[in-house]
């Protein structure tokens, strides 16, 4: 049913529920699963306005820890037979999400309901509402 599945993750705790989802299918018919973490450039742009050359070597440290992240993700995911492949963007998080799912021609987006920033989300609307309303797959939702 689920072929390819789009895991957009920002590492909260909500998305390792999602996470925990998806390592739920293990036993269907061996899957492939697109771990995504995007980079979110208005933080990025702003930050690096200010001090640019230090923020620079910010950034890398970010993308390092980031990318250490990705591959636990990838190698728990591994170890339960699926295919992995892991994908860090840059951007408007709903954006790139809805990008890669256009891409990757997914079956599913596997997603956590709520992300990091709560406050950020009840004012300004979630991360997860945008790509519920914006997407073309069916996008699966995980509750806290």
């Amino acid at each position: 049913m689920f072929e390819k599945i789009l895991y957009p993750t920002d590492f909260s705790d909500v998305a390792k529920n999602a996470l925990d989802f998806i390592k739920t299918l293990e036993n269907a018919d061996k899957k492939e699963v697109i771990v995504l973490h995007v980079m979110d450039a208005n933080i990025m742009d702003f930050s690096s306005r200010y001090a640019p050359e230090l923020f620079m070597t910010i950034e890398e440290k970010i993308k390092e820890n980031i990318t250490k992240d990705l591959n636990r993700t990838k190698m728990s995911l591994t170890e339960r037979g699926f295919t992995v492949r892991i994908r860090l963007e840059r951007g408007v998080p709903f954006r790139e999400i809805l990008r890669v799912e256009q891409e990757e021609d997914v079956s599913v987006i596997v997603i956590g309901s709520h992300g990091v920033s709560n406050v950020k989300e009840m004012l300004l609307g979630s991360v997860s509402e945008k790509v519920i309303r914006k997407a073309k797959k069916p996008v699966l939702v995980i509750k806290r």
